[in-house]
């Protein structure tokens, strides 16, 4: 009796099946050499057992699990480093491996599409921005030269606190206000946190209100950077708030930009007198290995007005 030609295809079908589903089994098999951590919920992972201050409940969890731990954020596997040997492996012995920042919904919304240095892919990009920032942004010269500005914003510091003698004052403020006063004219060239009068893009609060939020905003736990299918819900409405700041934010630094353009233009040699004008001549400079285009300046003044 001959053998139906069907028989002839499947046999070799129902071979190849049977080989995928051993090689499975054998992957399933295959014990990986993961750091300890709690036992992950399904869907949210180990959402659960972060609070509102992610740094604090990693701490206490470090002390149960180790320095270095495994946490499930909703669909992502995520490990922590929470020592100072952990740390050192992480951002310095392997800080190659480690370069690339998960891309998170703050990224896109607060600085131009991941244009920053902050949250940039690590590639052509990224190493050019961290190039900028070494040699142009933040070499010893450069900030030599706004050593001035430091003195200055010293001296009205201390004659604040001075006219505040015999009264209750919170230091912190005063601190706060003297770093950003000092980050504001090394970047802008001006004070946004004193009101002029004169062509004011943000009232001095407005501006100091800007810079909370995007604090707040890039620090939040977002639930749609760990659970994508839930990110067009925005439960908690931190992308309606990021996009929002967006815009004030870019309003803001497209008047910066005019106002700098503005001095520039007709001036023969012109020399930086901030850190714009140099992001704006770093723009129009044929040798960048990738241009830096408006949105990328905005997006560096963006992070460095933000930093620390």
């Amino acid at each position: 009796m001959a053998t139906p030609s069907w028989f002839s295809y499947l046999t070799p079908w129902l071979a190849t099946l049977a080989l995928i589903l051993f090689s499975l089994r054998l992957c399933r098999r295959r014990k990986l050499n993961l750091p300890p951590g709690p036992k992950p919920w399904p869907i949210i992972g180990n959402l659960n057992l972060v609070g509102s201050l992610p740094h604090q409940s990693n701490h206490a969890l470090s002390r149960k699990y180790g320095p270095i731990m495994q946490l499930k954020f909703g669909s992502f596997p995520v490990v922590v480093a929470s020592s100072v040997e952990m740390a050192k492996a992480v951002l310095k012995t392997n800080d190659v491996i480690f370069t690339d920042r998960p891309k998170t919904a703050a990224g896109k919304y607060t600085t131009y599409n991941y244009s920053d240095i902050t949250w940039s892919p690590y590639g052509p990009y990224w190493r050019q921005a961290r190039k900028i920032c070494l040699t142009e942004l933040f070499n010893a010269k450069r900030l030599e030269s706004y050593q001035y500005i430091r003195r200055e914003e010293m001296n009205l510091f201390l004659k604040r606190l001075y006219e505040s003698s015999g009264t209750q004052i919170v230091l912190k403020d005063h601190l706060s206000s003297l770093s950003l006063n000092v980050i504001s004219r090394m970047v802008f060239g001006k004070k946004y946190t004193e009101g002029s009068g004169e062509n004011e893009i943000v009232t001095p609060n407005e501006f100091k209100e800007m810079l909370d939020e995007l604090f707040l905003l890039n620090g939040a736990l977002d639930i749609g950077d760990s659970i994508p299918w839930l990110s067009f819900l925005d439960l908690q409405g931190y992308i309606k708030r990021m996009k929002a700041l967006s815009k004030k934010f870019d309003r803001f630094l497209e008047h910066v930009l005019d106002e700098h353009n503005a001095r520039r233009e007709g001036a023969e040699d012109y020399v930086a007198k901030d850190m714009v004008d140099v992001l704006l001549q770093l723009s129009e400079d044929p040798n960048l290995e990738v241009k830096l285009e408006r949105h990328g300046v905005k997006a560096f003044t963006h992070v460095i007005v933000t930093t620390p």
